[in-house]
């Protein structure tokens, strides 16, 4: 089987976009079942399932042999050294609430590295992909920064977690740099909002409590697009943290969050 990035990457890429389709042409209609999982916030649809379902399929009907891990419980070990990474509805609680920025987020890794990478976001019309080394691309257009707005006028993405007590802390944190930069947004969706910055819609972003299928597909997109992302589980909150800006303001941006107390002020571990 042809495992070079860029058959990967358009493989995610058909793959995502017949996932958003079956989840777009859901979108109104009436929700039979609707449960949580990590909190009574954290929520999941007959919708989620379906989506991971047809994924799952279309991977293993074109790769059975691969390896595959899905937000909704897919766990294949596969034995070729490439695993999909799987995101069947990134940002259920917009879909449920009919707002934009939901996405079907894949991500592929060889031998844990990624190499490709496909996000499809129904709401806006955009269908990201990435293959390494290949660069990004938005609706097959290449991505490339713009030159980055001074710190001042910087246009900060961010997200909250499920757990009442951390998204507290989450935005009393914020309160400490909000007046730092120009504003702040929240798209409800991690991959959503790593994509936004690789197109220049967002200039940084930064979240934490994040699952390794929230920022697999987006953090190669970014990466792809000029942007310096980061993970690190080194950070006051739960889960990972993860943090994208533009090359030459990244010491500014992580200035900003140790200032805010988001990142301890040593080096990212």
């Amino acid at each position: 089987m042809d495992a070079e990035p860029a058959t990967l990457r358009d493989l995610a890429a058909d793959i995502a976009r017949e996932a958003s389709a079956l989840l777009a042409g859901r979108l109104h209609a009436d929700r039979s079942e609707v449960r949580t999982k990590s909190t009574g916030t954290d929520m999941v649809t007959e919708m989620d399932t379906a989506s991971e379902r047809l994924i799952v399929d279309r991977i293993l009907a074109a790769r059975p042999d691969d390896g595959v891990v899905g937000e909704e419980g897919a766990s294949i070990t596969g034995t070729t050294g490439i695993r999909w990474v799987v995101d069947p509805l990134d940002g259920t609680t917009n879909y449920l609430y009919r707002l934009p920025g939901w996405n079907v987020s894949i991500g592929v890794e060889a031998d844990g590295e990624a190499v490709a990478a496909a996000v499809s976001i129904p709401s806006t019309g955009d269908h990201f992909a990435a293959a390494a080394g290949l660069g990004a691309t938005c609706n097959d257009a290449p991505l490339a920064l713009p030159t980055p707005a001074p710190l001042p006028e910087v246009l900060v993405g961010t997200g909250f977690h499920y757990d009442a007590e951390v998204r507290a802390s989450q935005v009393a944190n914020l309160a400490r740099l909000i007046g730092r930069v120009r504003d702040i947004r929240r798209s409800g969706a991690a991959a959503t909002d790593l994509c936004a910055v690789a197109a220049g819609r967002l200039d940084a972003y930064f979240e934490s409590g994040l699952e390794h299928w929230d920022w697999s597909a987006g953090r190669l997109i970014a990466r792809e697009a000029g942007l310096r992302v980061e993970i690190t589980d080194d950070h006051p909150l739960p889960g990972v943290l993860v943090i994208a800006a533009h090359p030459s303001r990244w010491d500014e941006f992580l200035t900003l969050l140790r200032d805010g107390g988001i990142v301890p002020d040593r080096p990212l571990g």
